[in-house]
């Protein structure tokens, strides 16, 4: 079970992440986008940090919801509505519970990756968030449904997190200012799918810290 505890922790630590590799995705956008990711990310996790002392009386979808809001409001781009609006899916998923199941984990990135495709409009394969989003929560899955506990299927999950934006260096954008570039965005790695393996990795820091 995940804990709001653990939920906080994991917020907490990809707020690091998005400040330590701030630069990294910034640079990454410049190659094939708006050259604004990393700042814009950051700007919004940031924001997200002023707010977690606020957030310990809160409940899980509260907490979720909120980081959700204050994304939408703070992040400049496609990022902040994307984020977002996964957040708010995600918060929506534990409505009413006190502290969540791998299943509930889940639905937590199903109800995400929906949000997402609803903001963005996109589907695997078009150098997006989703390319290592997607392969992410099926090896998570995948783990759970071998009985495996969640640090495991965490760290599968983050693995082909990263294996999926390898593949986005392989495909043409089609989606956003990069696909303006066209067949010239090949080679490059997608921001967006960079910053989602960083939030598995987050995840499952968190889950490590917690012994589970």
């Amino acid at each position: 079970m995940a804990t709001k505890a653990e939920v906080l922790n994991f917020v907490r630590i990809y707020v690091d992440k998005m400040a330590e590799h701030r630069q990294e995705l910034t640079d990454l956008d410049q190659a094939i986008g708006d050259g604004d990711h990393g700042i814009n990310m950051n700007r919004g996790f940031k924001a997200v940090d002023e707010k977690l002392l606020t957030f310990a009386d809160k409940t899980i979808e509260e907490i979720l919801n909120a980081v959700g809001m204050t994304l939408v409001s703070t992040v400049g781009g496609a990022s902040g509505p994307l984020y977002g609006t996964a957040f708010l899916r995600a918060g929506a998923s534990a409505k009413g519970k006190e502290a969540l199941s791998d299943q509930d984990v889940i639905l937590a990135f199903d109800e995400g990756v929906g949000g997402i495709q609803y903001r963005g409009k996109a589907v695997k394969g078009e150098k997006t968030i989703l390319d290592s989003m997607l392969p992410a929560i099926d090896a998570m899955k995948k783990s759970i449904g071998e009985g495996k506990s969640m640090t495991v299927a965490l760290e599968e999950a983050e693995k082909a997190a990263w294996a999926g934006v390898e593949y986005t260096k392989t495909i043409i954008a089609t989606k956003g200012r990069a696909s303006y570039l066209g067949e010239r965005s090949i080679g490059h790695q997608d921001p967006g799918a960079t910053s989602m393996a960083y939030l598995f990795q987050a995840a499952k820091e968190a889950a490590q810290k917690a012994g589970k």
